[in-house]
């Protein structure tokens, strides 16, 4: 086969990303953390409540601790149920547009600071890692938010966002406790670790992300470049069928239409001179006309499509196998799955081929009153099982009996790589059966 220069599109090409897919998902799983927030709200409301380790309460409110704990959860599970609605509210996310995202990071990166900085004397802040302490409860929320913007944004925008997060809570513990304030230097600590978590996990997600939206560019452009090779090639084949049925037409049409012509008015010119050779001369234009004929026929015949490519592989060998022997006044039993797999067109040609050859041989060479056919797929492998009851043949002798085209069945099982196995006896009858196992 020659080479084919075939155009490769090598060139820079700019990809966008479905947008609606991307902000799509992204909704969900704001949807999804809105109800796992909910959870943990819940689940750290009942473990304060139930447990009792609810955060210290200020002398001077002794009897109000359980209202604080009540308004603290409720606050906070606000901001869950906010994104959660959001989530189905399409008004909502229509009406925004790009500033929806946006919008819900902002909810739950900023308020929870907002609600710990007002709570912040019925909760004051806590000196060490402990899960009474205001910033461990926020983080949920805020971790939430970073992989929102680790997700979609570049790796500024997430700095940006993670060191906003970090000012916001240094400005409420400045405001509130003060420099030397109680449990001021433990909560730096705190947040510090806080911010180097958001950037390890943030600085992870977006670098995959990255990776993942440039391998999808690549898959694209892979892609367009396969679309043009496959137009390509499909161009070129029809090319060369143009070409090939311009050959056919020529060999067979346009050189019998010109003898034709040429021996018409030869005829023409022997008519009222000799017409015996006249006579002689537009008897053999008659046979050359009807030579040019068949030989149409056959090219056009040949150019139609088979019966393989019009009913595919079962119907057609059923087809054929129920016309053969309603001419020949065979009995035939058949049973064909049509739950075959999908093979490829060489493969299905070779089956097709190898039963039409069988099915002519019982017939032609079998003397045979009754045919059994079986096409079958059992665990991905195919099994064409053909089988007569006629005179058979001895399977060593076989070379010598070329009529029964053995040899080409045998090498059309090789080109696909199956198993043909030819079973025989003189006066027994013929068991033709191929195995092709599909890849």
């Amino acid at each position: 086969m020659k080479n084919l220069n075939i155009p490769v599109y090598n060139e820079v090409m700019e990809i966008k990303i479905d947008s609606k897919a991307e902000t799509a998902d992204e909704v969900r799983l704001i949807r999804v953390a809105g109800f796992l927030c909910i959870g943990y709200v819940a689940a750290l409301a009942a473990i304060n409540m139930l447990i009792g380790s609810r955060p210290p309460v200020p002398p001077n409110m002794p009897n109000e601790s359980t209202v604080y704990d009540i308004i603290y959860y409720i606050l906070n599970a606000l901001i869950a149920l906010l994104c959660i609605n959001m989530s189905y509210w399409y008004w909502i996310q229509k009406k925004l547009g790009k500033a929806f995202v946006p919008t819900v990071i902002g909810i739950m990166t900023v308020l929870p600071i907002v609600i710990n900085w007002l709570m912040i004397g019925p909760f004051p802040l806590g000196s060490r890692f402990t899960p009474d302490n205001p910033i461990w409860r926020q983080f949920p929320f805020l971790f939430i938010g970073i992989l929102l913007v680790a997700w979609r944004y570049k790796w500024s925008h997430l700095l940006a966002v993670i060191l906003g997060i970090t000012a916001l809570s240094f400005g409420s513990m400045w405001s509130t406790l003060g420099p030397g304030g109680s449990g001021f230097q433990g909560n730096v600590s705190n947040t510090l670790i806080q911010t180097f978590i958001f950037l390890a996990v943030g600085f992870s997600i977006n670098f995959l992300m990255n990776r993942l939206k440039k391998q999808h560019e690549s898959l694209v452009a892979a892609n367009i470049n396969l679309t043009h090779y496959a137009s390509t090639l499909d161009q070129l084949s029809a090319s060369r069928e143009r070409n090939r049925l311009a050959r056919e037409l020529h060999d067979t049409l346009a050189h019998t239409l010109s003898g034709l012509s040429v021996q018409m008015e030869t005829i023409k010119a022997y008519w009222d001179v000799d017409p015996p050779t006249a006579r002689s001369l537009f008897e053999k234009s008659l046979a050359a006309a009807h030579s040019g004929l068949e030989e149409t026929r056959r090219a056009l015949k040949s150019l139609r499509a088979t019966p393989l490519d019009d009913l595919g592989l079962a119907l057609a060998i059923s087809n054929y196998a129920r016309d053969m022997t309603v001419r020949s006044n065979l009995q035939l039993e058949m049973n064909v799955s049509d739950k075959l797999p999908v093979m490829s067109p060489d493969v299905e040609q070779c089956i097709y081929r190898i039963a039409q050859e069988a099915i002519t041989n019982v017939i032609h060479h079998a003397s045979a009153k009754k045919l059994t056919l079986t096409l079958e797929n059992l665990n991905k492998t195919i099994l064409l099982t053909i089988t007569d009851d006629g005179t058979g043949f001895e399977i060593e002798k076989s070379d010598q009996m070329n009529h029964f085209g053995l040899k080409g069945m045998k090498e059309r099982t090789d080109l696909i790589g199956g198993q043909l196995q030819v079973t025989s006896k003189h006066g027994f009858g013929t068991t033709i059966r191929l195995t092709v196992h599909e890849e």
